[in-house]
């Protein structure tokens, strides 16, 4: 998932932005960069094309974003306002919350109380992201998240939940049965968050997914943390689980391969990690990891030798092994970092 460009497609439906003039003006703008860079006619209008009217016709074909500009006039607030006014939010299924403003001044409790004061108006909302900001409007560890808890006690029938950004973040302990993924990207995951999620009651939770970032950026969620989780006690449904970015990916490795979560989840996820060699020879060793369906690692400071290893010893698994990386070394002195942080 990229950070520099604005999702095109989730929940399976693809994304449609709800339009505002300021980001009318942005898309003729970059429009106009891409066919001078392509040396191609420049066109002096944008036209939103077919597909937003077809959405505006049936809201619930398309996920939508809700977004503002920097400097615009039109503030979150009054783009909301104009949406639930202009779009038959009954229909809508899947929704984007993006830039609700400048990051460092503007936390998520404003926009996740004009979604839970309005989560009538949204009676088939399903699958919802808060916070995709991409890097030009913030970078991950700038954005002020907030207690995301009354958001899944205003939409009980909500299965899908992705966070974006660390500062601030926490999920108070709760209940919801309908919740089958939940995703929280940070470059630093608070350890009130880990504790939060993990004390909650998510019988239907299929897909778990944490980054788990540096404590520079206030990630100070530690391995022994994840002790409940690893014991397998949490979330009977889950089957799929993503334990992404961290500084202690050799760690946690090891402590997955006698973690008895494993004996039920088929696709696993490790990507981001300062993951070396260390960390390599637990995967070409251990049996636990055999029984996988998936594996899927990115990101990682594995050699050649030992990636040829871990292949030869998953030759069962659905292995991808991608992004091999190199450690930084800089006055003599060698540096891992996991992939996102800042």
């Amino acid at each position: 998932m990229s950070f520099y460009e604005h999702l095109t497609d989730f929940a399976g439906l693809p994304v449609v932005e709800f339009l505002s003039p300021a980001i009318e003006q942005q898309k003729l703008l970059d429009a106009q960069w891409r066919a001078r860079r392509a040396e191609q006619p420049v066109p002096d209008r944008w036209e939103p094309g077919d597909i937003y009217a077809e959405a505006l016709a049936q809201p619930g074909t398309a996920a939508w974003r809700l977004r503002v500009v920097a400097d615009s006039d039109e503030t979150f607030e009054d783009h909301f306002t104009r949406f639930i006014s202009s779009v038959d939010t009954t229909q809508v299924t899947a929704l984007i919350i993006g830039c609700w403003g400048e990051s460092y001044e503007i936390a998520g409790d404003m926009p996740r109380d004009l979604l839970t004061a309005h989560a009538d108006r949204f009676p088939a909302l399903r699958s919802l992201f808060f916070g995709e900001f991409i890097v030009e409007e913030a970078e991950i560890s700038w954005i002020e998240q907030t207690d995301l808890a009354p958001l899944l006690a205003a939409f009980p029938g909500m299965e899908e939940l992705v966070v974006r950004g660390g500062n601030g973040l926490r999920l108070s302990a709760t209940q919801h049965r309908s919740l089958r993924k939940l995703t929280v990207q940070t470059g630093g995951l608070p350890r009130q968050a880990t504790a939060g999620i993990l004390a909650s009651e998510l019988p239907a939770l299929e897909h778990l997914e944490l980054w788990f970032g540096v404590e520079g950026y206030g990630g100070t969620t530690t391995l022994d943390d994840l002790t409940p989780l690893l014991a397998g006690e949490l979330f009977p449904s889950l089957r799929s689980l993503g334990l992404r970015n961290s500084e202690w990916g050799d760690d946690l490795v090891r402590a997955l391969a006698e973690a008895p979560v494993l004996e039920r989840v088929r696709v696993l996820n490790l990507s981001d990690h300062v993951l070396t060699d260390a960390g390599g020879e637990v995967l070409a060793t251990a049996p636990t990891f055999r029984t996988l369906e998936r594996l899927v690692i990115r990101h990682h400071f594995l050699t050649e030798g030992m990636q040829e290893r871990v292949r030869a010893a998953l030759a069962g698994v659905d292995l991808e092994l991608s992004d091999a990386r190199k450690p930084e070394v800089y006055q003599g002195k060698t540096y891992y970092y996991p992939s996102v942080t800042e």
